[in-house]
C-alpha cells in the first residue's frame, strides 16, 4: 500500500477513542498504540516531518492499519498495555523482563496450609503478591512461621477425619508451631482469625496484627496462664522489631505506589516501590529499551501499566517525578515537593540509580576479573562464533547519532585484547552531513578513521563492529570498498533490537547464545560506544552546539544565533517556525536565511 493510500485510510479512520495495530506486508505486528482521537494520532505519522529515524523506518514498513473504537481512554490504555505484553511488536518499548514472580498460597481447604508457589491456578485459592524474590518470600513465611501458629503438614483435615481420631499432633504442635487442629484441638474460626493476621502481615499492616496479640497475651495473663503470655510478649517484641525495620515514613501515608525513571540512550529504568502504612512491601527494578525515541514520560506511563498489572496493585494513589497520563479510574497522581512522600520519591530514585550501578559493575566484571589467558579464551570463542580469518585482538565499533534532528555526531571505542584502549577512541562531528541521514553518517566516519590509519601506516583492525544494523552496516562497507581495504578486515552490523549479528551481503543473521562470552563482549563494547558517545553529546550541549549550528548559516552571527536560542530555545523550535515568527525577532532579511537554510535540509 502507498504512503497515499495509507494518508487516506489515516483520515478515514473515526475521531474516536482507541487503540491502532500497524502491519508490514507479511503480515507482521510492527507498532501498537493507544489515542484519545485515533483519526488525529494515525494521521500524524503520514503528515508530520519525522525527526526520528526509527519512526521513518517504522512507517515505511507499514502496508496495513487496524484499529479499534472503545468507549473511553482508559479502556484504551489497557487494552494497548494487554496487546503489547501479549504480541510484544518490534517497535514497541521492549520491557526486558519476563521472570515468572513467586505468590504466597492461602489454599482452598479446611485449615488451609500457606506456602509460596509460581502458579497462579483458578482453584478457588487466595494469592497475596506477587513477590520479586524467593529469597525474600522464604524469608517472610519464616517470619510468620514464628509469629503465627499455622500447620505446614499435608494431610486432609476434613471434619469427619478429625472426629474418627485419624491424626496425631506432631512436634510442631510441641514446639507451639501450631495448635493442632488435627486432633481438634484449634477451631476453624481461631484458624481462620490467625489467617487474618497472616493476611495483614504480609500486606505490611502490622497494627491489627499488633493489637490482636496484645489482646491474646492480655487474655492469658488474666487467666494465670504465663507461660503462653510470655510466649506472645515474645511474639510481639518480634513484630514491633520487624516494624521498626520496616516503616520508611509516616503510618499515615496509606496505600500508594511510587516509580521513579532513570535514561541511558535508547535503555530506560524504572523502580517501583508499593507502600502500605509507610511500609515498603514490594520493590522491583525493571529494564526497558526504547524502540521510537520514546520520551521518558512515555516510557514511564508504560512501566507503571505493567508494573501495576503485574503486581495487582489496588492503589488509587501514584506518585511520580513528572506529570504522566495514567486513566486509571479514581487514580490520583501525585508529583511531592517535599514531605514524606518526596522521601519516598528520592528513596524509588536511589533504588534505580543502585540497580543501574550494579548492572553497570557487572557488566564490567564479567571481562575485567578474567585473567589475561582467560581473555584470549573469549577472543578465541569469538573468532570461532563468527567464523573469523583472525583472533580480533584489535576490535573497533561506532555508533552514530544526532541531536533534536540536528548536528549528527559518532564515536569510535577501540578494544586490544579484550581491554578498552582509551587513549585510541574517537569522536567525529559529522562533516559532509545534513539532517537526519544515519547511513551518510556512518559512511563519513568510517571513511575518514580508516584513511587516517592508511595514511599514518598504522594497522587495521581485525573486526570492526557497526552498531545499527543493515542499513549502517552497507553504508560502512561503502567506504572500506572505497579505501580498497575490505580483505583487510572483517567488518559486522549489530541490529539494536535482537542482538543479531550481519555480515555484509548475508541475509540471515547470527544470534548468538544470550549467555555466551562472546555475546558479552560484544555488548560490552556496544555499550562502551554507547556511553562515549552520549558524553559526546552532553559536552557538545554546555558548549553551545547548537548556537554554533545557527552560526554556520550565512549572514546570521553570534548576537542573532543568541537571540534566536534565547527565545525558541531548541533547533527543532526554529525549524517549526515561519518566515514571519522570526521576522518580528530578527528581521525579515535574517530570517529569510534561516527558512532557507534549514529548507534545504
Amino acid at each position: 500500500m502507498t504512503q497515499k493510500e495509507l494518508t487516506a485510510i489515516a483520515h478515514s479512520i473515526p475521531a474516536e477513542p482507541g487503540i491502532y495495530k500497524y502491519y508490514n506486508s507479511q503480515n507482521e505486528l510492527l507498532y501498537v498504540g493507544k489515542a484519545k482521537n485515533l483519526r488525529k494520532r494515525v494521521s500524524s505519522y503520514f503528515l508530520k516531518t519525522l525527526t526520528s529515524y526509527k519512526t521513518h523506518e517504522l512507517v515505511k514498513r507499514i502496508h496495513h492499519i487496524e484499529f479499534m473504537i472503545v468507549n473511553n481512554e482508559q479502556d484504551a490504555f489497557l487494552l494497548e498495555n494487554t496487546l503489547i505484553k501479549e504480541n510484544q511488536p518490534k517497535f514497541n518499548i521492549n520491557l526486558k523482563d519476563d521472570k515468572s514472580y513467586p505468590y504466597i498460597v492461602i489454599k482452598n481447604e479446611r485449615f488451609p496450609r500457606v506456602f509460596f508457589t509460581r502458579r497462579k491456578l483458578n482453584d478457588g485459592s487466595q494469592y497475596l503478591g506477587p513477590y520479586t524474590s524467593v529469597e525474600k518470600v522464604r524469608e517472610l513465611l519464616d517470619f510468620i512461621r514464628q509469629t503465627i501458629s499455622l500447620r505446614n503438614c499435608k494431610l486432609n483435615l476434613s471434619e469427619q477425619n478429625i472426629k474418627k481420631g485419624k491424626f496425631k499432633v506432631c512436634l510442631e504442635y510441641h514446639l507451639g508451631n501450631c495448635k493442632g487442629p488435627c486432633e481438634g484441638l484449634q477451631t476453624e474460626e481461631n484458624y481462620k482469625e490467625d489467617l487474618q493476621q497472616l493476611v495483614n502481615l504480609l500486606k505490611g499492616n502490622l497494627k491489627p496484627v499488633i493489637q490482636h496479640f496484645k489482646n491474646e497475651m492480655k487474655q492469658f495473663a488474666e487467666n494465670m496462664e504465663f507461660e503462653k503470655a510470655a510466649a506472645y510478649k515474645k511474639k510481639l517484641d518480634h513484630l514491633e522489631g520487624y516494624q521498626s525495620r520496616s516503616i520508611v515514613v509516616n503510618t499515615r501515608i496509606g496505600t500508594v505506589d511510587v516509580f521513579s525513571i532513570m535514561e541511558e540512550g535508547n535503555i530506560a529504568y524504572v523502580n517501583y516501590l508499593a507502600i502500605n502504612a509507610g511500609t515498603v512491601v514490594t520493590t522491583k527494578t525493571i529494564t526497558l529499551e526504547k524502540q521510537l525515541d520514546e520520551t521518558a514520560k512515555e516510557v514511564l506511563e508504560f512501566a507503571v501499566a505493567q508494573l501495576r498489572e503485574s503486581f495487582e496493585s489496588k492503589a488509587n494513589e501514584i506518585i511520580v517525578p513528572f506529570v504522566i497520563e495514567f486513566p486509571g479510574k479514581d487514580i490520583e497522581v501525585t508529583i511531592p515537593r517535599s514531605g514524606d512522600k518526596k522521601t519516598l520519591l528520592t528513596l524509588s530514585e536511589k533504588n534505580v540509580n543502585y540497580f543501574r550501578e550494579e548492572l553497570r559493575k557487572k557488566k564490567i566484571l564479567n571481562l575485567e576479573e578474567k585473567s589475561a589467558d582467560e581473555k584470549q579464551k573469549v577472543l578465541q570463542q569469538l573468532k570461532k562464533d563468527l567464523q573469523l580469518p583472525a583472533v580480533p585482538l584489535h576490535i573497533e565499533c561506532f555508533d552514530n547519532s544526532n541531536l533534536q534532528g540536528s548536528y549528527p555526531v559518532s564515536a569510535m571505542v577501540c578494544f586490544k585484547n579484550g581491554e578498552p584502549s582509551k587513549a585510541e577512541y574517537r569522536r567525529f562531528k559529522v562533516k559532509t552531513v545534513t539532517g537526519i541521514n544515519d547511513f551518510a553518517s556512518m559512511k563519513e566516519v568510517v571513511y575518514r578513521r580508516y584513511k587516517r590509519l592508511q595514511d599514518e601506516n598504522k594497522p587495521l583492525p581485525q573486526l570492526i563492529i557497526i552498531d545499527g544494523g543493515k542499513g549502517q552496516l552497507s553504508a560502512a562497507m561503502q567506504s572500506i570498498h572505497e579505501l580498497n581495504v575490505p580483505g583487510s578486515t572483517s567488518v559486522v552490523g549489530l541490529a539494536k533490537n535482537e542482538e543479531e549479528i550481519f555480515f555484509p551481503g548475508d541475509s540471515q543473521s547470527i544470534k548468538l547464545p544470550w549467555d555466551s562470552e562472546s555475546l558479552k563482549l560484544i555488548r560490552r563494547i556496544r555499550d562502551e560506544v554507547h556511553n562515549y558517545g552520549i558524553t559526546f553529546h552532553r559536552n557538545l550541549r554546555s558548549k553551545g552546539t547548537f548556537k554554533n549550528e545557527l552560526e554556520q548559516i550565512k549572514g546570521i552571527g553570534n548576537a542573532t544565533a543568541d537571540l534566536l536560542l534565547k527565545k525558541f530555545k531548541s533547533i527543532k523550535n526554529i525549524k517549526e517556525k515561519s518566515r514571519e515568527e522570526m521576522a518580528e525577532l530578527i528581521g525579515n532579511a535574517k530570517a529569510g536565511l534561516v527558512v532557507e537554510y534549514f529548507s534545504k535540509q
